[in-house]
């Protein structure tokens, strides 16, 4: 199937799950996850409109970068080592694995722009997903306020990978509450207004959940 035909799909879907939520479908962003896609079929998604795209490794993104160029924002979204920070800090415009100090003084100390920041929560407790615990969220963010080329812009979870609506409308509400924290405290450099959670299999759930970002790999360009 066309990306085309899977994009529109997946915009009937979001304008459904966001009149049952009462929100606005343009509060949601979209994000084609093409690490598992050709530059060709990364190409062809770009050509469908899709604006906004998502690696999990370096070396992926800047293969998608030396293609796409600048016309997409690129999201980097897996674990993120320290050591390859310099390989993807001039070609993201968003980071969404942000779960430790190390990082962010990586981050800081190569961008030359303010890059925008999603902290990784590990709500499920899986011991197989990155994050940082729910209960040191707060006390990490606010760690970060001398990283003056950081700003947090949201929270990012992974819910378990289950076909249980409650076990993920929980993870998900969660992770909102945890946001709803952070705001409070009224922070310049996190403003914390979104949400990234929700892919293929969930991304319905999540938006009705608050998510304003949802990560979609398989669904949308999966041959």
């Amino acid at each position: 199937m066309k990306v085309e035909t899977k994009f529109a799909l997946i915009n009937e879907n979001i304008k459904l799950a966001c009149k049952r939520a009462d929100r606005q479908p343009d509060d949601v962003t979209v994000i084609a996850v093409t690490k598992y896609v050709s530059n060709e079929r990364a190409l062809e998604a770009l050509n469908a409109g899709i604006e906004h795209f998502g690696e999990n490794r370096d070396e992926g993104l800047t293969s998608k970068w030396e293609v796409l160029g600048d016309r997409p924002v690129l999201h980097f979204i897996g674990t993120l080592q320290t050591r390859k920070v310099k390989n993807i800090i001039d070609k993201v415009s968003y980071i969404h694995s942000l779960d430790r100090l190390s990082l962010a003084k990586e981050i800081h100390k190569r961008a030359k722009n303010r890059i925008k920041c999603f902290v990784q929560v590990n709500v499920s407790g899986e011991e197989s997903k990155h994050g940082i615990n729910p209960e040191k969220v707060i006390p990490f963010i606010q760690e970060l306020e001398l990283f003056t080329n950081i700003q947090i812009v949201g929270l990012m979870t992974m819910a378990p990978n289950t076909d249980d609506e409650g076990v993920l409308r929980n993870c998900f509400s969660r992770l909102r509450k945890i946001q709803s924290e952070v705001k409070k405290l009224n922070l310049e450099y996190a403003p914390c207004n979104e949400l990234s959670m929700g892919m293929s299999n969930d991304y319905i759930i999540a938006i009705e959940e608050g998510a304003t970002f949802v990560r979609i790999g398989t669904a949308l360009v999966g041959e």
